[in-house]
């Protein structure tokens, strides 16, 4: 019954095999999507190979860089996304960034340059990417994001990260009642801690997932596969009835008082 065959789906934040966007591209493409990717370049050029030869098997149609701090790359990413595709139908976003040093000790003395940075990329991009993929979302769609527990209860290690989500998750209801007139669709998903490039920076990472496999009514952490196969549901019309929601898939972790 799922079934994206004909659908255009943009997939944005693959860094490596680890990536949940990852996840999600491949069981996009496993429902009959067609793929476009971005990546974000670097000066050698590393990233663009390692992340092209990766996604190889999903034979993308659009393979194009994006960095969401420059707004000429954005219109520039779209405006070739609209010439090869015409519309897009589905929009992934996967894309979070805090510095390092921003994530632990006192949450008071998160710098004013590191606070900024980290919401600009991992919460104002998603609005500003749904601004720029709005004029081709022209058949409805669905637009999904990617959020965390730490957005609405105290992790520790994660500090300002908390913030950006908690912000990410607010701007997924606001996006959800601006895109509803023209039948699309947003919602994120709060997916429990998995082993990705981006959690590495968050200290503890290890001690929190064994702490989810231990109380977690499934007793167990989930898969980026898992988390793939709700964005797949997410963008399909199974979910034609679900906008403006975060979608907790965490073997239950979230439901545990202690």
């Amino acid at each position: 019954m799922l079934n994206l065959s004909g659908k255009n789906a943009l997939v944005t934040g693959i860094a490596n095999s680890r990536s949940i966007a990852w996840g999600i591209a491949q069981q996009l493409h496993a429902a009959g999507a067609n793929i476009g990717i971005t990546y974000l370049p670097d000066e050698k050029g590393k990233m663009e190979r390692k992340v092209e030869e990766l996604v190889a098997p999903l034979n993308p149609s659009i393979y194009l860089p994006l960095n969401v701090q420059d707004d000429a790359q954005i219109d520039r990413t779209f405006a070739e996304v609209g010439e090869k595709w015409g519309r897009v139908d589905i929009l992934i976003h996967c894309l979070a960034f805090a510095n390092k040093e921003d994530l632990s000790g006192d949450f008071s003395k998160t710098s004013r340059a590191g606070f900024a940075q980290a919401l600009d990329i991992s919460t104002y991009s998603l609005n500003r990417l749904a601004g720029a993929a709005k004029p081709l979302m022209t058949q409805g769609g669905s637009i999904i994001t990617l959020t965390y527990l730490g957005g609405v209860k105290v992790i520790p290690n994660y500090n300002v990260m908390g913030i950006a989500k908690a912000g990410l998750e607010m701007s997924v209801r606001y996006l959800a009642a601006e895109f509803g007139s023209q039948n699309v669709r947003v919602n994120g998903i709060s997916a429990g801690p998995i082993r990705t490039l981006a959690s590495s920076a968050v200290g503890g990472i290890l001690d929190m997932i064994h702490h989810v496999e231990e109380v977690a009514p499934l007793r167990r952490t989930v898969t980026q596969t898992e988390v793939g196969n709700t964005a797949a549901f997410l963008a399909s019309d199974l979910a034609s009835g679900i906008t403006g929601q975060i979608i907790y898939v965490d073997a239950g972790y979230e439901t545990v008082g202690m």
